[in-house]
């Protein structure tokens, strides 16, 4: 595990589902693409569904750092992609439904107008770090 440590500070607002600084020294740096509710078929998962497309990112992200062998408290960075940037809520409670309870990392969430295929409403890609 890299050598981590989140920082939120009391003068900025209360980050729900992130943190606002991740301080971290490593040697590997670890780059995931953007992942989407597919599966290996390309098939897509939870149509409609933002909790249950945001779960099987995640549980696809998670299946990537495991791949160079990197966990999600390695993880210094995450971007959303995200159809009608909303419901800030439900992807929060899906994605610590694959992670557990812990301090998010920094992130963003940034609306778009479309994703690879039409169904898909949400892209989580990370960075981690690897000592």
């Amino acid at each position: 595990m890299a050598d981590r440590r989140l920082i939120n500070r009391p003068e900025l607002f209360f980050p729900p589902g992130f943190s606002h600084v991740a301080v971290a020294t490593g040697q590997r740096l670890v780059c995931v693409a953007g992942q989407v509710a597919l599966t290996p078929e390309f098939a897509v998962v939870g149509a409609g569904d933002l909790a249950a497309q945001t779960r099987a990112a995640m549980e696809s992200v998670g299946i990537a750092l495991r791949a160079p062998g990197a966990g999600w408290d390695d993880v210094v960075r995450r971007t959303i992609y995200r159809v009608a940037p909303t419901e800030f809520e439900v992807i929060g409670r899906a994605i610590e439904e694959v992670t557990g309870e812990r301090t998010h990392p920094p992130g963003t969430i940034i609306g778009v107008t479309g994703l690879a295929l039409p169904e898909l409403m949400i892209e989580i890609e990370v960075t981690a770090l690897l000592s």
